[in-house]
C-alpha cells in the first residue's frame, strides 16, 4: 500500500532543455517563493524526468534557472533514492574517484566515462522550506554531483579531457538534436 502521492502524477511533461541553450551554461538563483508554484515545478520535473526515463534532472534543464533538482537513482547496492532539494549545496564530495558511465537528457542517447567521487552530501530544503541532507554513494553520489553542476551551469562534458570531451562534441553534433552545437561546449 502506498502512502502519499506519487511525485509526478499530477505534474505535466515539459520540454527538456537541450545542449546549446544558454540556460544550461549560466548559475541558477537561488528559490525565495517556497509557495506552490514551487510545488508545481517540482511536480513537472519528476513528470519530466519519468517521461524522458532519467535519473535526475535540474530546473534549467526544462528552461527554469532556479536551484532545484530531482531525483529517483538507485545506489551500486540498488538501494532506490527517491526525492528532490531546493537551494542544494554540495557539501561533501570525496572518497575513491571513479570513471563511469555518464548521460544526460540535455545531451540525448551520449555518455561518457567521467570521474566522480563516490561519495557525495547535499544540503538544502524541501518544497515546504524544511532543511533536509541527502548522503549518496556510487551512483547515486554521482547523480547528486551531476544535478549540482547542471544548477552551476555546468555538464559533464566540461569534466571531461580534452579527447573525450571532442568525441562527445563531435557526436552530439552529427546528432539531429545537436546540429545546432558548436565544436566546443555550450
Amino acid at each position: 500500500m502506498r502512502h502519499g502521492a506519487i511525485p509526478g502524477a499530477r505534474g505535466r511533461v515539459r520540454p527538456v532543455t537541450l545542449l546549446g541553450d544558454p540556460v544550461l551554461r549560466n548559475p541558477c538563483e537561488p528559490v525565495t517563493d517556497f509557495g506552490p508554484e514551487l510545488a508545481r515545478l517540482v511536480e513537472d520535473m519528476f513528470a519530466t524526468m519519468y517521461a524522458a526515463q532519467g535519473v535526475g534532472l535540474a530546473a534549467n534543464q526544462i528552461g527554469q534557472p532556479l536551484r532545484v533538482f530531482v531525483y529517483d537513482c538507485p545506489d551500486d547496492e540498488d538501494v532506490r533514492h527517491l526525492g528532490h532539494v531546493v537551494n542544494p549545496r554540495l557539501v561533501e564530495a570525496d572518497g575513491v574517484v571513479l570513471r563511469g558511465p555518464e548521460g544526460c537528457l540535455s545531451l540525448p542517447g551520449l555518455e561518457a566515462g567521467t570521474e566522480r567521487y563516490d561519495h557525495a552530501v547535499v544540503e538544502g530544503f524541501t518544497v515546504e522550506g524544511e532543511p533536509v541532507t541527502v548522503h549518496g554513494t556510487g551512483w547515486f553520489a554521482r547523480c547528486l554531483q551531476h544535478e549540482c553542476d547542471h544548477l552551476d551551469g555546468g555538464l559533464y562534458v566540461d569534466r571531461l579531457d580534452g579527447r573525450r570531451q571532442r568525441r562527445v562534441m563531435r557526436q552530439a553534433a552529427r546528432e539531429s538534436w545537436g546540429r545546432r552545437v558548436a565544436a566546443g561546449p555550450g
